[in-house]
């Protein structure tokens, strides 16, 4: 059985992962000032995130059309597969995976869509899961999906609960924090919830709590640091990372500058890791 991959760019899967495997993106919709970009396009991260904290209201997200996962669909069984998996973010945040599922309508069994119940790369590694196992057959890719999702574990640290709470996407209780206490509020993200787990003065101290976080968590088959446009802290807390000679460090560990996508909700400045335990 030949077996497609679809998943949406808030997988943030680097493009030689996506080349390797010959995964199928389908891009989110980035709206800036009443203007649409396809994710990825017209705007890079790096500019977007330093032009994110003058944009105030002008920002939001939607998700791609049903057509774009129609033709996604159509392409890969052009292309001879005989099943799809369309694997996407977490259904309790983004209205991405119900798209995704009325495009499937039309294909009857020949299409499986799954929640990932997650973001950024702990969706983009159940994705990598799935195209390993893809070979030894349907169950084989999705036995490896849920077996990564039930060890992935997402931790960020926000500089700021502002833009989460303009989204509107998680409980407001989550975003209750910060504001004139000035603190750095620490979220995690697991089976599609999101949860603020502390919060702290500075931005030292958060990395310290993150890398505590991550070494004492057990041993790691995959990890990702994640940051919004704060290049120069994610490359410290690897180095961070690597002095602590842990022996569990994955060999490649990526360094990602999150989708936009994602970015418009979270905020600039963000640290934080998407982490696969053994």
């Amino acid at each position: 059985m030949k077996i497609g991959l679809v998943t949406d760019s808030t997988s943030d899967l680097p493009d030689f992962l996506v080349e390797q495997y010959g995964l199928e993106v389908v891009p989110s919709i980035l709206i800036l000032e009443g203007k649409e970009f396809a994710d990825g396009r017209g705007i890079l991260r790096q500019e977007f995130y330093k032009q994110l904290p003058f944009l105030g209201t002008g920002v939001s997200t939607a998700a791609p059309s049903i057509g774009e996962f129609a033709s996604r669909y159509e392409k890969l069984i052009s292309a001879g597969c005989d099943h799809i998996l369309s694997i996407h973010a977490a259904s309790q945040l983004t209205t991405i995976i119900n798209t995704a599922r009325q495009a499937a309508d039309q294909y009857g069994e020949r299409v499986t869509v799954v929640d990932s119940g997650s973001l950024s790369l702990g969706l983009g590694f159940q994705v990598l899961a799935a195209a390993e196992a893809a070979e030894e057959g349907l169950a084989a890719a999705l036995a490896a999906i849920e077996s990564t999702r039930s060890r992935t574990y997402v931790t960020a640290a926000l500089d700021t609960m502002k833009y989460l709470r303009r989204s509107g996407r998680v409980p407001a209780a989550v975003t209750l924090v910060g504001g004139m206490l000035n603190l750095k509020p620490l979220v995690e993200l697991k089976d599609g919830e999101l949860k603020r787990s502390g919060a702290v003065r500075t931005t030292e101290q958060a990395n310290q709590l993150m890398l505590k976080s991550l070494l004492e968590g057990g041993k790691m088959q995959r990890l990702a640091i994640l940051h919004t446009g704060a290049e120069a802290r994610a490359h410290q807390f690897l180095d961070q990372l690597m002095q602590s000679n842990h022996l569990s460090v994955p060999r490649d560990v990526l360094i990602v500058n999150v989708t936009p996508v994602i970015g418009a909700h979270v905020g600039p400045n963000g640290l934080g890791f998407a982490v696969v335990r053994q």
